[in-house]
C-alpha cells in the first residue's frame, strides 16, 4: 500500500471502508443499529467531501492500486502547533500489516510545524488504544464519547 492524498473519486470507497470498519469495531460497544446511524451521519459522502477542502487539514488514503485499505484525516489548530488526528481506520482484513503506522507517519510529516499530535479513542477499543501506545502516545485524560459509549481516552504525542 502507498499513502496519498484522498480525492473526490475515493469518497465511495472511503465510506465503504468506514462503514465496514466501524461495524467490525463498534457493533459490540454501541450495537449495530447505533453504528449504522453514526456512519450514515458522520461518514456520508457529503460529510467526507467537506474534509477534502478543509483548511489546515490532511485527508489521506492507503491504496494498493485496486483497493483503499486505510484512511486518515487530521487537522491543525490556527497556529499549526497542535494537530488533532480525527480519523485513522484500516480495513479489518488489512490490520496488523503496518498500514496504520504508515498513515500516522504521513499525517505527522504533513504538519512539519506541529509540536503535538492529539486524538481521542473509545476506551473500549483495546486494539486502537494499544496501537496508539505502541506509536508513542500517552493517555492524558478522558472525554465524553461522541459515539455514545462510556468514555473516550485523550492521548497525545509530542512532535519535533
Amino acid at each position: 500500500m502507498f499513502i496519498r492524498t484522498a480525492s473526490e473519486r475515493d469518497l465511495a470507497s472511503i465510506r465503504a471502508l468506514l462503514v465496514e470498519t466501524w461495524h467490525a469495531t463498534y457493533d459490540r460497544i454501541y450495537g449495530a443499529e447505533r453504528v449504522a446511524e453514526i456512519t450514515d451521519r458522520w461518514h456520508s459522502i457529503d460529510a467526507l467531501k467537506v474534509r477534502l477542502t478543509k483548511p489546515r487539514s490532511e485527508f489521506l488514503v492507503a491504496d494498493d492500486g485496486t483497493e483503499i485499505g486505510g484512511m486518515a484525516f487530521a487537522s491543525a489548530d490556527g497556529e499549526g502547533a497542535i494537530v488533532t488526528l480525527l480519523q485513522l481506520y484500516v480495513l479489518p482484513r488489512h490490520q496488523g500489516r503496518g498500514i496504520g503506522g504508515l498513515l500516522l507517519d504521513e499525517v505527522i510529516d504533513s504538519f512539519p510545524e506541529a509540536r503535538l499530535i492529539r486524538l481521542e479513542v473509545e476506551q473500549e477499543n483495546d486494539r486502537a488504544v494499544a496501537f496508539y501506545k505502541a506509536c508513542g502516545f500517552v493517555e492524558k485524560g478522558s472525554a465524553p464519547s461522541p459515539g455514545g459509549g462510556e468514555t473516550s481516552v485523550v492521548m497525545e504525542r509530542p512532535l519535533g
